[in-house]
């Protein structure tokens, strides 16, 4: 939906308003008529799938999910739903299913949570008595829940090819480099005692990272408490090293009242990130040359039409947005904030809201008190999160029912054992009002 059709009713399901987009049976528009096929097509191609971040260039070796039944493949909609109940009814307490607020409709109806990435990582701490944890997200925060969860318990991904370009942006090979041309630039102290750097990783990033956190002093951070995080590593360091996501670092930084000045950009591809000796010496956060193709697509061009349109609009957006478009929205902040603004919103508000399709569009359904519409006028949901859908959620259900575990995340110990360090840190790092919401299934 889009600020020029501001009357229209939106459906809560992004697929059926992409297979009417396809049908020409509406006139809105999506970036690539591939997004009406189902995932196991993109399975057959290298990179991230339609979508977002179809643009962007995949890592050699990332996973590949591999063939799914046909079973799964060529059944209804309501026969996988039908499916999906089943298999739940049968497992019980045995299982609980996790969603992201980024998921299609047709899974976030089964998700016994339903959050952000900070809030479901606090979930999955919470079901030690649940056998097996299906995350229904992205490969990191399936990770994430491998490592927080007991070792008991199996963490399953129901398609294996549902990664993250962001987090791709930023591997441990380059992220060690810039590590070393640091420490040579400024030693492992400051001259106050306090520790020269200290890195702060995004959630959206590999274990690994995580794990480079926590053997160096860092921490783990998320949308919902990245000011949190930021103060505390203030606390302890000179600067800060955060990656993989330049701009919620950029934001979250500018709103706490660091200069822009003193907030250079680290390219990997260059010596000292592409920076003179001076601007890293003066730096208080270092930013890596990462972002998400979804929150990018933003624009402040997008604001100010919608704000033609209709002058009472409030626009809302996430950090992970350009600090352009964070500067002229009228709020900003994570996925779980969004949601709270618009339940506190006056009846009849008019709200644009600059993040992930799927997120607007449920809210828009959720709430037909108010005009809710997303900036971007091109439907284009998260490329990894839509792969996604019913067929595998179904097949990793049944299969658990059956007794077999399949699409199972196990992060090495000698890797899970200091990213726990980080994530501990980012548990404790609480924000005002954070908590897991129970779901719909």
């Amino acid at each position: 939906m889009s600020a020029t059709n501001l009357g229209a009713t939106p459906t809560p399901s992004v697929d059926h308003l992409i297979q009417l987009i396809t049908a020409g049976a509406s006139d809105a528009s999506s970036c690539t008529p591939e997004l009406a096929d189902g995932p196991w097509v993109a399975d057959r191609v290298d990179g991230y799938g339609p979508g977002s971040s179809m643009g962007d260039v995949i890592p050699v070796g990332s996973p590949r999910q591999g063939s799914l039944p046909a079973e799964y493949r060529s059944a209804s909609e309501d026969e996988l739903d039908a499916r999906i109940r089943a298999a739940k009814a049968t497992l019980g307490e045995r299982v609980v299913i996790l969603g992201h607020f980024y998921q299609r409709e047709e899974i976030v109806r089964h998700a016994d949570y339903l959050g952000d990435s900070f809030q479901l990582a606090r979930a999955a701490t919470q079901h030690t008595n649940a056998e097996a944890i299906v995350f229904c997200g992205v490969h990191f925060m399936a990770e994430t829940a491998d490592m927080l969860s007991t070792p008991q318990q199996r963490v399953i991904l129901p398609n294996l090819a549902a990664g993250c370009s962001m987090a791709d942006m930023a591997d441990i090979d380059s992220v060690t480099d810039c590590w070393n041309q640091l420490m040579e630039r400024f030693g492992e102290r400051s001259a106050d005692g306090r520790a020269s750097v200290v890195p702060v990783t995004y959630m959206n990033s590999s274990a690994a990272l995580k794990a480079f956190c926590g053997s160096h002093g860092g921490i783990v951070c998320t949308s919902s408490n990245a000011a949190t995080v930021l103060e505390w590593a203030f606390e302890r360091g000179q600067r800060v090293l955060f990656f993989p996501d330049q701009h919620l670092g950029r934001n979250t930084a500018k709103a706490m009242g660091v200069p822009l000045e003193q907030m250079p950009m680290w390219n990997p591809r260059h010596p000292l990130g592409g920076n003179t000796a001076e601007v890293i010496d003066d730096s208080r956060v270092i930013l890596w040359h990462g972002f998400c193709s979804v929150h990018r697509r933003f624009s402040v061009e997008q604001i100010e039409r919608a704000r033609a349109a209709e002058p009472r609009v409030q626009i809302i957006v996430h950090p992970e947005c350009p600090m352009e478009v964070v500067d002229a929205a009228d709020g900003a902040g994570s996925t779980d904030y969004i949601r709270k603004y618009v339940a506190a919103a006056e009846p009849g508000s008019v709200i644009g809201i600059g993040t992930e399709i799927n997120m607007v569009q449920r809210l828009a359904a959720e709430h037909p008190e108010h005009t809710i519409f997303c900036l971007d006028p091109v439907v284009c949901p998260c490329s990894t999160m839509y792969r996604i859908h019913p067929g595998y959620l179904a097949w990793v259900l049944e299969e658990l029912v059956a007794g077999r575990t399949v699409n199972q995340i196990q992060v090495p110990e000698s890797v899970a054992e200091p990213a726990r360090v980080a994530l501990e840190r980012m548990l404790e790092a609480v924000p005002q009002n954070s908590g897991a919401t129970p779901g719909r299934g």
